[in-house]
């Protein structure tokens, strides 16, 4: 958490929540200590969702289906989901989740590393949401890219490590030093690159909202 705790809880005070389904299964997945995005940004992403009104998105890192279900309930019964996930335990449950959700006709689940799985599509995306491994980040760069077209809109989640990314490299951790230089070198690609207008906001854990752009002056 990099903003002041009492502004968020503040902040969260005033939203009206999901539905209950999400309710039980955020709070199921806290209890089994599973993460989950924050309150904050679920209701950022689904304001962006509803901006884009996107008809494909891609989602790295399942986890138990929350953020998947959360964006497929945000968007058109038209929208389709993609999430990646490797975690092999986590993925029945997932499914499971997708299931009683309603939406499982509306999302697929890709088994396997990202990093080979992304390798694998082709059709462009209109929203990616990316929350996985953040030492990886770097890694699956090129290929969202890939993916991605004029106007597609990129959001990576956890992007500020506590704050630790402001420091210098000696006071961070050493056992946090690999994510650590690896965030802060997929922050500068996202900053530096010629196809992407990127901001970078202090919201939960920090989040960059990312827009491949439309080649206009």
């Amino acid at each position: 958490m990099i903003t002041d705790s009492r502004m968020t809880a503040f902040i969260n005070s005033l939203d009206h929540g999901n539905t209950p389904f999400l309710d039980r299964l955020e709070q199921q997945a806290r209890k089994d200590r599973v993460p989950v995005i924050r309150r904050e940004m679920q209701s950022f992403l689904k304001t962006i969702l509803e901006i884009e009104k996107p008809g494909a998105v891609l989602e790295i890192g399942t986890a138990v289906g929350f953020s998947a279900i959360l964006m497929a309930g945000a968007t058109s019964p038209e929208c389709r989901i993609t999430t990646i996930e490797d975690y092999e335990k986590r993925i029945p449950i997932a499914q499971k989740n997708f299931r009683e959700s309603g939406y499982a006709d509306r999302i697929t689940l890709l088994k396997g590393d990202a990093a080979d799985v992304l390798k694998t599509l082709s059709d462009p995306f209109d929203f990616i949401f990316l929350d996985a491994a953040k030492a990886q980040y770097i890694r699956y760069l090129p290929e969202l890219l890939r993916l991605m077209r004029p106007g597609s809109v990129l959001v990576s989640d956890n992007v500020l490590q506590g704050g630790d990314i402001i420091e210098s490299h000696y006071a961070v951790e050493r056992r946090n030093r690999t994510i650590y230089r690896r965030m802060r070198e997929y922050l500068r690609a996202l900053k530096d690159s010629e196809v992407l207008e990127t901001s970078i906001l202090p919201l939960g854990d920090g989040v960059t909202l990312s827009v491949y752009k439309s080649g206009r002056q």
